[in-house]
């Protein structure tokens, strides 16, 4: 079973996927005269726009679930992954696919906004919707929320699950089975609750658990602060193939990097749609900004900070697949959180296994309840016109079946899974928010000429010929409406006092 896997895992991840994102984020950096620089400042303004209280999440708890799925494991076991493969010059790949990934994101984003529904008083999209609103092609988005469902509700929590399971295990000794059934039974209380609990444990909780991690980097930063200049030569070098020990790694380099820097941000995989579409903002691009500063604070912030800790203090090895060692500085160990336990404990003895715990427990825990939101916005999606009471208690059981099984299960066979859920994910996502550039571009166009001539952005599907966005027409008319009625009712003020 894990032999097989493992083989499509392989066909899904192969150097065209790895070509593809990559380029699909330079191709919408120069469309978009790379936004996600030029937008900074305003990226972070918009975290804090308070939106419409009685509809929806804010932009901030929206910014939180999206950040949510995104610092995950990969932030910490994925990083691993990339040097023990690629070497010190993935993380520069990191880097890059992080960068141009934020121009993916944003429009991914922008594009839920746009074609975005009304579920009460909360809002639903993503990758399915704008595919079928957008597109008019119904069984590609069909396709889409099927495969999502599946990998969100049943392949990948268990990777999320298993490493925490695994870091409690090896810290306190506590049962993986115990630490299982723990996490079912919180994950249940909150996900119980509906999105608006989701969003409101993510905006405290996600917050808290970056800048603690942040932290403990600079603590490890300092105390080897005489090795910081070789540590950035090193990732540089080694990016180009240029550092004699790592020179016939450029390749692997760009593959691994680019490969955990999806897994991690999931820039243009659509993770990041749903929770997008859930905030309630004037226009699309708000949001479609506020998410691409999330890949800032994902893969240049909290990624970078794993890759610091692991490469300061040597606790790495780097052996390129189906090759023997190059670098073998702690020989035994696997590539993962134990890397990152053992940098932390090289300095601050007794404190590193249970700080990399905890820390695994809030980014995987707060990555379990985006995945549960984002399978249910599917089945909604799949379900629509139907009773799905049914349908979402059989998603909660076994979603959080899947969390007990992946507490005690395989973890190679767990990673397998993922990878090849979140590269289907990717090819899937990237053709659809290629085929939507157009109307992408249309709206960010609009954003900026309204914010040239000084007002407020507020956005007009009718206005730019943009079909499909049937809650913003319906919005544009009941906003028309009331404006209307309020001039009648002047009009009829003023009829009356000159009558008087």
């Amino acid at each position: 079973m894990e032999e097989l896997v493992n083989k499509a895992s392989g066909m899904v991840w192969s150097l065209g996927l790895v070509v593809f994102a990559l380029g699909a984020g330079l191709f919408f950096s120069i469309m978009t005269r790379f936004v996600q620089i030029r937008y900074f400042k305003e990226m972070i303004k918009l975290l804090f726009d308070k939106g419409e209280p009685e509809s929806g999440v804010s932009s901030f708890q929206a910014f939180c679930m999206a950040l949510a799925g995104r610092v995950g494991i990969g932030n910490i076991a994925g990083v691993a992954t990339a040097i023990a493969f690629g070497g010190p010059g993935a993380i520069f790949w990191m880097w890059i696919m992080a960068l141009l990934g934020g121009a993916s994101a944003f429009v991914e984003s922008t594009l839920a906004q746009v074609y975005k529904v009304k579920d009460g008083n909360q809002y639903r999209g993503g990758t399915p919707y704008f595919i079928e609103k957008g597109l008019n092609m119904k069984w590609f988005g069909v396709l889409v929320a099927i495969v999502v469902t599946l990998c969100y509700g049943i392949l990948v929590p268990g990777i999320q699950a298993n490493t925490i399971a695994v870091g409690f295990e090896n810290t306190m000794g506590l049962n993986k089975s115990i630490t299982g059934l723990i996490l079912v039974a919180l994950l249940a209380i909150i996900i119980f609750g509906g999105v608006k609990r989701i969003a409101s444990v993510a905006d405290k909780v996600v917050p808290f658990m970056a800048l603690g991690y942040v932290i403990v980097t600079f603590v490890l930063l300092i105390a080897n602060a005489s090795e910081i200049p070789a540590m950035f030569g090193l990732i540089i070098s080694s990016a180009f193939g240029a550092n004699e020990m790592f020179g016939g790694m450029i390749g692997a380099a760009i593959a691994w990097g680019v490969k955990r820097a999806v897994f991690s941000n999931v820039a243009g995989v659509g993770e990041g749609t749903y929770s997008s579409a859930a905030a309630a903002v004037s226009h699309p691009a708000k949001q479609g900004l506020v998410q691409a500063f999330s890949v800032y604070i994902d893969t240049i912030i909290v990624c970078t900070a794993t890759a610091l800790m692991i490469l300061i203090t040597g606790m790495y090895s780097v052996t390129p697949e189906g090759q023997q060692p190059i670098v073998d500085k702690i020989p035994g160990i696997e590539a993962g959180p134990m890397w990152t336990q053992a940098a932390v404990e090289s300095v601050i003895p007794g404190f590193g296994s249970l700080f990399v715990a905890i820390a695994i427990f809030f980014f995987a825990f707060t990555t379990l309840m985006a995945y549960y939101y984002i399978s249910e916005t599917t089945l909604f999606y799949l379900g629509r016109n139907r009773n799905l009471k049914g349908f979402k208690v059989g998603l909660m059981i076994l979603f959080l079946g899947m969390i007990y099984i992946g507490s005690v299960e395989n973890a190679s066979l767990l990673w397998g899974l993922g990878d090849f859920g979140f590269g289907s994910m990717a090819w899937l996502n990237l053709v659809a928010i290629l085929m939507l550039t157009k109307t992408a571009l249309k709206v960010f166009k609009d954003y900026e000429q309204q914010r040239k001539a000084g007002i407020e952005p507020v956005f007009d599907p009718i206005k730019l010929g943009i079909k499909g966005a049937d809650f913003w027409e319906e919005k544009v008319k009941e906003g028309n409406s009331k404006r209307k009625k309020k001039i009648e009712g002047k009009q009829s003020e003023t009829e009356n006092t000159v009558n008087f």
